[in-house]
Formats: C-alpha cells, structure tokens, sequence
C-alpha cells in the first residue's frame, strides 16, 4: 500500500472514530445527569450542587440527580467518576481536595489532571480565622507575637489531619513563623464546638461556618484570606490588611467530568454554568453563605487546578503532613 493510500485509510479510521463522538454531544442530553458530590449532604460542595441543580435542568431539560458519595477525604466519590462513561452523563461537583489529595496520598486511585476535564471554577469561599474570646490577642499582629513569645502553647482546631482547615494552620505558621499547634477533630462542626468551648484558642474555617458563632460573640474573626472584606463580615480585616498577604488560600469548587468527554459537551457544560454562575438568585444566595460565585473558562479552572495543586504540595511537605 503506497503512503497516499494509508493516509486516506488512517483519515477515514479517524472520521470513523469521531463521528459517533460528535454525533453523541450533538444529542446530548438525552437522559438524566448525575451530579457527584463526595462529601455528606449539607455541606458547603452539596449545598452549592443543589442550588444549580434545579437551574441546570431548566437549561438543559434534563433531571440532574445530586448524588452524595462521602468518604475517603472524598477521593471515593471522585474515584467513581474518574472511571465512570466519559459521555457527559456523570459529573463531579468538588472542593479544594482535588487540589490538596495529591500531595497527601501516595497512591490516589486516579490522577488529578489527567482523568478529569475540567468544565469551570463554580464558586470560591475565603477563610477566617476565629479565636475564642478568652485569646487576648484581638489582632493577626498581636496574635503573632503572642505565638512567638509562647512556641506551641497556642492551639488550633482542625476538621481533620489534611483537611483544608489543618492546611491553612500551617500555611499561617509557615507565613508568620509561629508555632501554634493543631489539634484535629472528627470534623469541622467538632472543631467549631471546640473553640467556642475554650479547648482550643483557634481555628481556620470557612464563613459560613464560623460567621453566626462570630455574630453571636462566642468567636472573634481576626482575618479573613481574599482581596477584600467579607460582605459578611465587614469588620474583619483581610489577611493582606493585616500585614499577611501570602496567606491568600481559599476554597474553591470546581465542576469536573471524566477525561475522553465530547469537547461539544464541555462547552455547552461550562456555557450553562457560566449563565447559572451570573443568575441574581444563586448569587445572593450563594453570598449569604458566605462564597462567591466565579465562572470563567476550561483553561482558566485548569491553571487554578495546577496551581494550587503546587502550592498545597510544598505546604504539605514544608509541614510534614501524611493523611492517615
């Protein structure tokens, strides 16, 4: 067979394997969605998957079924769509851990990057950190110096070893030098509860955690992480503000599907998200939580992705830190 006879054959072989491809993306559609969500319904992740369910049926006409798969610091939920059909009926609705479990588990049952596309950057949430008010310390500033005066007399509570929570302890005391230790709990609420009761003097969580605790005076917020002050909470400075601007960590949800997914079903993905991420109603509803909503593109969630995946990695090695 001479070189133009090949490239004709290897030509068609292609067209052969794509054409069903586009044909599937362009009916699709045509069945129920389902939504993975790794964690235990009520959280922040399943919270945000139920507000854009109900919109993403309007857009697509299509019943889009909230699945909750908790376990594993989530890696069982995200494990079933790694290696579920890469067809657009399967999605994956996650947090921060996509981004922190690669450098915490020597052998994820997937690969972060490679066996996901990434669709878009849902929502965002920055992180505070409250004291109890017994802490003398009112401020980031006199907080440091308390520390520093005391290496590991200070305590911190966490929602467990590698959770997002106990990560950015340790970003803070990598940024500021401190010492304060972490005590880790079967949860955040375990955590909350914890330094509301005085057994630890902190902790770092999300707003929608800790802001009715602040508004109530059984927590004080020293810091929140983001570019500006919560709506929320408008009298806690920003960690910038108060002279912390490298600990810039927030939670981020992203929107995922299984690697070999129709492009043409990423698109229209991300289009609707992107609409949905724009509606009035989940805004101010997503607000009041505390989070933002984000959007933007594929590639633009895909460099956040990586990014933090690096960033988190040489926290959790500075730090020492192994998921038990």
């Amino acid at each position: 067979m001479n070189t133009r006879k090949l490239l004709s054959t290897a030509a068609l072989a292609v067209a052969a394997l794509a054409a069903p491809l586009a044909s599937m993306a362009q009916d699709w559609p045509s069945a129920p969605i389902r939504l993975m969500v790794p964690f235990a319904a009520g959280g922040g992740s399943d919270i945000i998957a139920r507000l854009i369910a109900p919109k993403l049926y309007t857009a697509l006409g299509q019943q889009v079924v909230v699945e909750n798969k908790p376990g594993g610091s989530s890696i069982i939920g995200t494990q079933i769509v790694a290696k579920a059909p890469a067809d657009g009926y399967t999605l994956l609705l996650v947090d921060s851990s996509i981004m922190l479990n690669p450098s915490l588990f020597k052998n994820l049952p997937y690969d972060a990057l490679k066996d996901f596309i990434p669709v878009i950057h849902v929502a965002s949430g920055p992180v505070i950190l409250a004291a109890n008010p017994a802490l003398p310390a009112n401020t980031v500033g006199e907080l440091i110096a308390e520390a520093k005066a005391r290496p590991g007399a200070l305590f911190y509570g966490s929602g467990g070893i590698g959770a997002p929570t106990h990560l950015s302890g340790e970003l803070f005391n990598q940024t500021a030098g401190t010492q304060i230790t972490h005590v880790p709990y079967k949860g955040t609420g375990e955590a909350i509860s914890a330094a509301i009761g005085n057994q630890v003097s902190l902790i770092f969580t999300g707003i929608s955690t800790a802001g009715p605790a602040i508004q109530a005076g059984k927590l004080k917020g020293l810091a929140v992480t983001g570019d500006q002050r919560a709506a929320a909470l408008p009298d806690v400075p920003t960690f910038a503000q108060a002279g912390l601007p490298k600990v810039d960590n927030r939670t981020h949800w992203v929107l995922l599907v299984p690697a070999g997914t129709p492009p043409a079903v990423v698109q229209r993905l991300n289009a609707e998200f992107n609409k949905i991420a724009a509606d009035p109603e989940v805004k101010e509803r997503v607000l009041s939580l505390g989070y933002t909503m984000e959007g933007g593109t594929p590639e633009t969630i895909a460099a956040l992705t990586k990014s933090e995946i690096e960033k988190w990695g040489r926290v959790i090695k500075a730090a020492g830190i192994k998921a038990q």
